[in-house]
């Protein structure tokens, strides 16, 4: 807990410091291949917008700016290195190109829903965008699905940072039910989806 305290506050002062391009810099380093939690970012900003140190709506502008700009740069190097590298080395990893097929074949079908429900899981919001890049899903798909997931959830750490206020000390509880709740809400849309499609071959 004193760790966790620590760093909100290197992040608040350093978010302070650096303002909404502090914010875009380091949502991008948690969109893209850097293991830095969103969790300890957004909140911090929205504790700052509560303060009136800083505009909220900006806030969560640049909050889903920098996470679309992370995904995208996942995406284009998928789509740049990926690829190549799978069809001439996926043998040594048991990926044959049968397989890739495969997997444009569904992102071309499902790329949307697996995207948006991508973005709302834990360590998997990280990394959907390479599966994406490597199927060559459609950019303006991708880029909406993405947007609509990560600003999802960038909105929803803002508003816990910034409705606890100076209660920041029971921000590590609330964010345990905020991740099983983004959770529970991605089998839900996936679940929904399912039957929609299972429906559909029906009729």
């Amino acid at each position: 807990m004193h760790i966790l305290t620590a760093l909100t506050q290197w992040l608040v002062d350093t978010i302070g410091r650096m303002g909404y391009t502090g914010i875009i810099s380091l949502m991008f380093l948690e969109s893209s291949f850097f293991p830095f939690p969103s969790e300890v970012v957004m909140p911090p900003a929205g504790y700052l917008a509560w303060k009136g140190e800083m505009s909220l709506s900006l806030v969560l502008i640049s909050g889903i700016a920098g996470s679309l700009l992370g995904a995208l740069f996942n995406y284009w190097v998928a789509v740049k290195l990926g690829r190549p590298f799978l069809l001439k080395y996926g043998k040594f990893f048991f990926v044959s190109p049968e397989s890739i097929n495969k997997a444009d074949e569904f992102f071309s079908k499902h790329g949307h829903v697996s995207t948006l429900v991508g973005r709302l899981l834990p360590v998997i919001r990280q990394y959907i965008s390479l599966p994406a890049g490597i199927a060559r899903m459609p950019l303006k798909t991708f880029t909406i699905f993405t947007t609509i997931g990560a600003g999802s959830w960038v909105v929803v750490l803002t508003f816990a940072g910034y409705f606890l206020g100076e209660h920041q000390n029971l921000l590590k509880e609330y964010l345990h039910i905020i991740t099983i709740a983004c959770a529970s809400i991605a089998v839900i849309i996936s679940g929904g989806y399912y039957l929609f499609l299972k429906r559909r071959k029906k009729s």
